[in-house]
């Protein structure tokens, strides 16, 4: 027997593993209507990449800073968008949303594809 449970009730450790093991609650994703025009103007053949990224990336811990995913450091022309993630080829493109923590929501607010220095949102270009 391990010398750290010398000493420990086994419904201790069966407590500890249960909790362990309980899936994280899913965050709902609520996209704008105006996204569909923002999905438009990209190739169809990366609709199912920017898919797999909004679920991958958003589910379950939207508002935890990684390396694609961080919050704004300055407003955008989006309304309330806080946080972008980035994905695909040379990370060029870019989803910007809002969380609802208490409520388990996220808004997705805008898809873009970024062109050098130059971020495209529904075929438009978007001051940065």
């Amino acid at each position: 027997m391990c010398g750290w449970l010398i000493g420990v009730d086994i419904r201790d450790i069966l407590t500890i593993i249960i909790v362990t093991m309980m899936p994280k609650r899913p965050f709902t994703l609520i996209y704008a209507p105006f996204v569909r025009e923002h999905l438009r103007a990209i190739h169809p053949k990366n609709y199912s990449l920017t898919r797999g990224e909004i679920e991958a990336q958003l589910l379950f811990e939207p508002d935890v800073e990684s390396r694609d995913r961080k919050p704004l450091k300055r407003p955008v022309a989006f309304d309330a968008t806080r946080w972008e993630i980035r994905f695909g080829p040379d990370n060029r493109f870019r989803v910007f949303y809002r969380v609802e923590r208490k409520k388990y929501r996220v808004n997705i607010l805008a898809i873009g594809e970024k062109k050098g220095n130059r971020l495209f949102v529904g075929g438009k270009e978007i001051e940065l």
